[in-house]
């Protein structure tokens, strides 16, 4: 998510707008996957073939906005269905809607594992919500011998109103994972993968409202600012994250029959 420059900055509405008319568009994205109410489109990119933006999309009846909202914030109950991760937790904010945060990520075996840190910020629109983010260099997190870091160039969220109790839910990705990988692994993503993380985050969001209630229920600084305790950091203390400065790894030769899948996605 550049706009052509050096410097990092907060998204604008301009940004938020051109993020949700990405993931309402039809044009130019190809069909992987249509089955059990998930939808996953990609667009190969012409500079890269390992860099392609991967679209989802999913219907989650019985789920207000507001509460996929909450469950996609809310970095405590994220360990709860995101079997995925290894570590997350927020680095500092910005403003009352953008923050920097660390993510690392377990990738199926025999693949090297990913982490991140990105900028985030995000925007309510009436009954509609959206989150995005992008890759930046914070100086006290460089990349960490036991992961490889990746380079998220866009990736967020888009969440839409359908009636009085439902949603649907985009997601949209476009991440350089540093490393020249196999075809079978892009295509597994989209046709396994991506389905089944998009069905998780959709669970999510039905057992959220019981668990919150257990949990600190009021607690909720994505939506009361006041709240929210990170130290404050600065644009200037935040560089682009340039993927060609960082590893590259080829695990091109990688073979499929020796992915090994974790026990909630298999």
């Amino acid at each position: 998510m550049s706009r052509g420059g050096e410097m990092v900055y907060i998204p604008d509405d301009s940004d938020f707008n051109t993020f949700r008319d990405q993931c309402e568009s039809q044009e130019g994205w190809s069909n992987q996957y249509n089955k059990g109410g998930v939808t996953v489109w990609s667009q190969a990119q012409e500079e890269s073939k390992t860099v392609q933006k991967i679209k989802m999309q999913i219907t989650c009846r019985d789920v207000s906005p507001e509460t996929l909202y909450d469950v996609l914030h809310d970095t405590h109950y994220r360990k709860k269905w995101d079997s995925n991760m290894i570590e997350t937790y927020d680095i500092g904010r910005l403003t009352v809607n953008a923050d920097v945060g660390y993510y690392s990520w377990r990738c199926p075996s025999p693949l090297k594992n990913r982490d991140f840190v990105t900028l985030r910020s995000w925007l309510p629109l009436g009954n509609d919500y959206i989150i995005i983010n992008y890759s930046v260099k914070h100086p006290k997190y460089p990349p960490r011998k036991e992961f490889v870091r990746a380079v998220s160039l866009t990736t967020g969220y888009l969440i839409k109103a359908t009636g009085s109790t439902g949603c649907i839910l985009y997601y949209l990705t476009q991440v350089d994972p540093r490393g020249s990988l196999p075809k079978w692994v892009v295509n597994k993503v989209s046709q396994y993968v991506a389905p089944k993380a998009m069905k998780k985050i959709y669970k999510a969001g039905l057992k959220y409202p019981d668990w919150k209630r257990k949990h600190d229920p009021n607690f909720k600084p994505w939506v009361y600012p006041e709240q929210n305790t990170l130290p404050t950091i600065t644009l200037a203390e935040l560089s682009l994250q340039h993927a060609d400065s960082l590893e590259n790894i080829d695990e091109s030769g990688l073979m499929e029959d020796r992915m090994r899948l974790s026990d909630d996605e298999a």
